[in-house]
């Protein structure tokens, strides 16, 4: 069965997640085992992995060398401030340049800011980076940004932390159908039939952080996840029956027994 690959690198998981909200760190490795993510996300503006050597370091209880780190932009407002983080991320994590970015356009929406994104795409890639990127779920961006070579484009479901799930199932699809790269859902995941939906449309992965950590279990929170991303991918590849506006008998109609 073909396997999700980023970057070159293949990945059983088709879940990506975040690393943030959860009461400690070990909560947080607890979920990711749970989950069975291969790549987990890190708020660089946000998470310590070697920027303050007092404080306790993420990467001491997240292996590096068990999962991908991918660092985000998370709280960065134009293209240079995540052009920046960016730059830095590739210096703690000793010169890997695989990042997720976001340029958000507001603090109440989090929607991310599309010039501003489009604008640190041009410029990341042509440094060498590997973005994949946070970006509305407008089709016709989705092939900007793919055009400019962005390894993943990453539609929103809805609002960051919103939990409502995927508004717009018919540009997700449509996203889908006309990308030449992975197409990873991002943001607005609430649960696990939200996750089992991005998959069912055909998205190649689903990226969630406040969906598990501020569950109420979010360990078995992450197991539920887990099972739904594989529930999805299965029956995309299977092929779901068409939806009619009738009904239609499971069972043949030849051979009823009758008054005749």
């Amino acid at each position: 069965m073909k396997k999700l690959v980023i970057n070159n690198k293949e990945y059983e998981s088709r879940l990506i997640l975040g690393t943030g909200k959860y009461k400690d760190f070990y909560e947080t490795k607890n979920a990711i085992e749970a989950s069975g993510a291969e790549m987990v996300t890190v708020a660089i503006r946000r998470m310590n992995i070697g920027q303050d050597k007092n404080s306790e370091n993420l990467l001491d209880i997240i292996s590096p060398e068990k999962y991908t780190i991918l660092p985000n932009t998370a709280g960065c407002y134009t293209s240079k401030d995540a052009i920046r983080t960016c730059e830095l991320a590739a210096e703690l994590l000793s010169g890997e340049m695989l990042v997720k970015l976001e340029v958000l356009s507001d603090s109440k929406t989090l929607y991310p800011n599309v010039v501003e994104t489009i604008k640190a795409s041009e410029i990341l890639v042509k440094k060498g980076f590997k973005v994949m990127v946070y970006r509305t779920d407008d089709p016709i961006v989705a092939k900007e940004l793919e055009n400019i070579g962005c390894e993943s484009i990453m539609p929103l479901g809805s609002a960051i932390g919103s939990g409502l799930g995927i508004i717009n199932e018919f540009n997700i699809r449509e996203i889908v159908e006309n990308s030449n790269v992975p197409v990873v859902v991002d943001a607005g995941v609430g649960t696990a039939s939200d996750a089992c939906i991005a998959m069912e449309l055909g998205c190649d992965g689903v990226l969630m952080n406040t969906a598990v950590a501020h569950a109420k279990d979010p360990i078995l929170m992450a197991t539920a996840m887990k099972n739904a991303i594989k529930a999805g991918r299965d029956a995309y590849l299977a092929g779901r029956i068409e939806k009619k506006q009738y009904g239609c008998a499971s069972s043949p109609s030849e051979g009823l027994i009758t008054d005749d």
